[in-house]
């Protein structure tokens, strides 16, 4: 069976001017889950990274940590959706009394996303949730096929990609993948790997979100 792992990059800037730039507990992430993975015996024949900034010192942290001597290549199917897109077309709703901060962020967060996954206001939006979702499938579809039997890919990526392969191959109707994604994308905690294999049978996922490699100070959701 050849093997893909979907990793979901180092913790970004959130909060800052830049977000697309990994902060130090990100960039200490990566390297911790590239040690771990060398030292698991992971050897991968290729490494893939989405064009975003986040994407590549993700997989420069990996690389440092593991060891590797590894094929880059940059696939832009594996690119975030716009998130500060999505916020800015739904209106942030009033923090509710002894609501945290981190709180209310969580909610505009998930109102707006359920706001682009129901198609209902596509022409808000430079990329539709279901182009976004076609994007990646065809992204996760090229890597299946091309990579070798018995091959190893690692892909540096994001939340929203990692959560709709996942969504993909767990659920059988479009709106059970959406619903599924609604409800993994907002968990994904930065560095975890989700596994998926592909045999005989077909393409499956055998993890997700998986974060072994983290000690507790590690472990980040954004």
């Amino acid at each position: 069976m050849s093997r893909i792992l979907l990793v979901r990059h180092g913790q970004a800037s959130f909060g800052a001017a830049d977000y697309d730039d990994l902060s130090p507990t990100g960039h200490e992430q990566s390297r911790v889950l590239g040690a771990a993975l060398a030292a698991r015996g992971v050897v991968p024949d290729l490494l893939v990274v989405g064009e975003m900034r986040r994407h590549g010192q993700t997989a420069a942290g990996v690389l440092d940590g593991a060891g590797w001597t590894v094929d880059v290549e940059v696939d832009a199917g594996w690119n975030e959706f716009d998130h500060l897109q999505v916020l800015a077309v739904h209106d942030q709703p009033t923090t509710a009394e002894g609501e945290s901060e981190k709180a209310a962020f969580q909610r505009w967060f998930e109102e707006a996303t359920q706001r682009w996954t129901s198609g209902a206001r596509d022409e808000s939006y430079d990329e539709s949730f279901t182009a976004f979702t076609a994007r990646v499938g065809a992204a996760l579809s090229r890597l299946t096929e091309t990579l070798p039997r018995s091959g190893t890919a690692v892909v540096l990526t994001s939340g929203g990609p990692v959560a709709w392969a996942a969504a993909s191959l767990l659920a059988d109707t479009d709106a059970a993948r959406t619903d599924l994604w609604l409800r993994l994308n907002p968990v994904s905690i930065n560095t975890g790997t989700s596994t998926v294999v592909r045999g005989s049978r077909g393409t499956t996922l055998v993890t997700f979100n998986a974060a072994d490699h983290l000690s507790p100070d590690l472990i980040t959701y954004r």
